[in-house]
């Protein structure tokens, strides 16, 4: 029988500590840039600009909302602020919906540290999967809307 001893399990989470460690000192130097282009992104892309990007069609919207989301990548909280002003900027529910949606869930920003901590195959089908019910879930979100008082 092996005996377990707490040396050997002292050991033995030493050394997952110790990976984690090197895993996480490898992974900085890619965390501290995606930091600094979702910085660039929230400072450079304003309102006004994103409102430029949509013409009034529901489905052009909704596809250009998910679009630009995803590459305007960053806190979910300034994408509900961002949102609200493209509403009062007059652009579509549809569009707003997307763009949120994307904004949270797509990330072009992310995507080398996405593919280097979960594979290309990984990241590839997710954001896929993401983009496309990105789409159908702010047409079904918006259509539902029409059915409160």
């Amino acid at each position: 029988m092996n005996k377990i001893t707490a040396s050997k399990i002292k050991n033995v989470c030493w050394r997952g500590d110790k990976q984690s460690a090197m895993s996480l000192v490898g992974m900085g130097p890619m965390i501290l840039g995606v930091v600094g282009l979702v910085g660039l992104f929230q400072i450079l892309i304003t309102p006004e600009l994103l409102g430029s990007f949509f013409k009034g069609n529901v489905f052009y919207d909704t596809l250009i909302g998910t679009i630009v989301g995803g590459v305007a990548a960053g806190q979910a909280m300034v994408s509900y602020i961002v949102g609200g002003e493209l509403l009062k900027e007059g652009i579509s529910m549809y569009a707003v919906s997307a763009f949120v949606l994307s904004w949270v869930t797509l990330g072009v920003v992310q995507l080398p540290l996405e593919v280097e901590t979960l594979g290309v195959r990984f990241t590839v089908m997710r954001n896929i999967l993401a983009f496309v019910f990105t789409i159908l879930v702010s047409l079904a979100t918006v259509s539902t809307l029409k059915f409160l008082p």
